[in-house]
């Protein structure tokens, strides 16, 4: 078997936050994209409430794609799920 080297363990830590940045931006990208569509479909004008519904999952998965690397940088994370889920991120001055 091949043991992995020292080097390529800190490239994949290097490309993990790239990886993690990449999906926020093609999930705030998409919401975006999704919220001025909402205004030229019919009815015109009108978001209706499924394509806020898509808005809101795909924010939440870009959040949840970006908190390890916030947690790694010295973030400090809570995430409330019963009902309405929130996630509040601090970041501690040192």
């Amino acid at each position: 078997m091949n043991q992995p080297t020292p080097q390529s363990k800190k490239k994949k830590k290097k490309a993990a936050p790239k990886v993690r940045r990449t999906e926020f931006l093609i999930c705030l990208l998409t919401s975006v994209a999704l919220t001025i569509a909402g205004f030229f479909v019919p009815p015109m004008g009108v978001i209706d409430g499924s394509v806020l519904t898509a808005v809101g999952i795909l924010l939440g998965f870009g959040v949840i794609a970006m908190l390890p690397d916030m947690i790694q940088s010295g973030h400090t994370a809570k995430i409330n799920l019963p009902g309405d889920t929130s996630v509040e991120i601090q970041h501690h001055n040192q």
